[in-house]
């Protein structure tokens, strides 16, 4: 009889950290290869990071998202003092999130600026949309899926939105993270 020998005892799951508000106009400044140093201190593995904007995509044993977040506020805190809000999602479901966005969001018009709006737990979608209030319809689309809404609207009307204001200066505007169409896809491409 054979005996089956388990090299790796633990399952490894890709990952995606999407920091909120980092190298914005000069403010809270992270080198993106400082930090993709600190993920693999964490024990992280193929830790890659995606434009300036703080997009990791890591591998980890660890499955609990919590767990997860929790390790790289940490290290974010510890390496370069700042208090990131943190959102860690498996790339199975950013996939499932890209692969649900409405036939509108997402084509290669230049005119149109397409984003994807992370909802970070504990904040619900119906808190979100409590806060931010209705799209202006003629100006912005949305479309809710799990914990994502896709959100379209005319670069050259942006003020004229409900949500373009409302999306940095409310008072949930540190619990969502905002990427566009063309950073999404990458990222689930990596």
């Amino acid at each position: 009889s054979t005996q089956s020998v388990t090299l790796f005892p633990y399952t490894t799951l890709f990952r995606s950290a999407l920091l909120r508000g980092i190298n914005i106009s000069g403010k809270n400044k992270i080198p993106m290869a400082e930090l993709k140093a600190g993920f693999t201190e964490l024990g992280f593995a193929e830790a890659a990071t995606y434009l300036n904007s703080g997009n990791v995509i890591f591998s980890s044993a660890i499955d609990d998202i919590d767990t997860l977040s929790n390790k790289i506020k940490l290290l974010i805190k510890d390496r370069f003092g700042l208090d990131i809000p943190v959102f860690v999602l498996s790339q199975e479901l950013l996939e499932d999130i890209v692969n649900h966005a409405p036939y509108w969001w997402g084509d290669d018009s230049k005119e149109i600026y397409d984003n994807l709006i992370f909802i970070m737990p504990p904040l619900s979608y119906e808190k979100f949309y409590e806060e931010i209030g209705n799209p202006n319809e003629e100006y912005e689309k949305s479309y809710h899926y799990k914990n994502a809404v896709f959100w379209s609207f005319c670069r050259k009307d942006y003020r004229k939105t409900n949500w373009w204001a409302k999306t940095a200066n409310s008072n949930i505007s540190g619990d969502i993270t905002i990427r566009t169409a063309n950073t999404v896809r990458k990222i689930v491409g990596m």
